[in-house]
């Protein structure tokens, strides 16, 4: 990777600008032109260190609904479950992990009823059963990738506190959202270009989304690196049994961890899942996870009865939120 290229990783996984030439002021920044920064992000896309590039939207902020799920799928059914649930605009994203509990997606809908419908589609289509992890708490979620000069890859936790509110979104922030979910058009001025697809001028556009960003619906505009393609092989979604009593400190500490990027309360389903809290844990390999999961249990001490780790093995599907007619 260069240096621009790093650079730009670096300084815009969050906060790039809601103005009419906002490729323009960051190269200036960056000691560039707009026409290179945006080769160079292109670059970034098509060779996978980006996952995408544009706004991270959050389904609950917009009066929708999102769910983590799983699903006990047998190994020669495997891709061919794999391949209904994917199928689905609503899932977002789907892993294989080890575990009984194998297959792990995300669900995001414009409502509850639309939720439990796409669940209901899938029980139906695969003849499985699906286990619903809504989140009950949100105690941490963001995570920041560095790139050192040498190509060193760290983690940091993301600045600032997570934006609460949201708002009902109205036809033109939906047309807004659904032209900008699969991210930003890579011109000079990529706004115009949203206006130009949504049937507004670039104005609309620019105040819609600043105010879709203040209120959480929008939860950060930037770079959503890869993190398996630039070197953070380990990925274990760590679930602890923790004494429902001190569940809310608990957690709250553990998501002020630098490694943890998603910290939630999320139900049990007895007795096949103990389990209440979930920590993703990013390393370079198994064995660095592992030691940052005994940092974890010391700091739980007494009050966790017992956990797991889930380390994934594949990636099966990773889109975000899509709104779907």
């Amino acid at each position: 990777m260069d240096e621009l290229a790093r650079q730009f990783l670096n300084r815009y996984q969050g906060g790039f600008p809601i103005e009419e030439q906002p490729f323009a002021s960051i190269a200036a920044e960056l000691d560039t032109d707009a026409g290179t920064l945006i080769a160079s992000i292109q670059q970034l896309l098509e060779d996978g260190s980006l996952s995408r590039f544009g706004p991270l939207y959050d389904a609950s902020s917009m009066g929708g609904s999102i769910t983590l799920a799983a699903m006990s799928v047998p190994q020669d059914r495997f891709d061919e479950v794999a391949e209904i649930v994917n199928a689905l605009p609503e899932v977002a994203h789907n892993y294989q992990r080890e575990h009984e509990l194998n297959m792990w997606f995300v669900l995001a809908t414009e409502t509850p009823e639309l939720l439990q419908q796409a669940i209901d589609r899938i029980e139906q289509s695969a003849n499985l059963p699906v286990y619903n992890f809504p989140k009950l708490q949100t105690f941490y979620l963001g995570l920041q990738i560095s790139l050192d000069e040498s190509g060193g890859v760290g983690t940091q936790p993301i600045p600032g506190p997570l934006k609460q509110g949201g708002m009902i979104i109205d036809e033109m922030d939906r047309s807004i959202v659904q032209a900008t979910q699969g991210g930003l058009p890579l011109q000079k001025a990529p706004y115009t270009e949203v206006a130009s697809i949504c049937g507004c001028d670039t104005d609309t556009v620019l105040r819609r989304m600043r105010r879709m960003l203040d209120r959480g619906v929008i939860r950060r505009i930037g770079a959503i690196p890869n993190h398996y393609r630039l070197g953070l092989h380990g990925n274990g979604m760590s679930v602890w049994d923790v004494n429902d009593e001190k569940l809310r400190e608990l957690g709250a500490r553990v998501g002020r961890l630098d490694f943890v990027s998603h910290c939630y309360e999320r139900p049990r389903h007895l007795p096949l899942w103990p389990y209440n809290l979930f920590a993703m844990v990013h390393g370079h390999d198994r064995d660095e996870v592992s030691a940052k999961l005994t940092e974890i249990a010391t700091l739980l001490g007494s009050d966790c009865r017992q956990h797991d780790v889930l380390f994934s093995t594949r990636i099966l599907k990773k889109t975000g939120l899509r709104l779907v007619d």
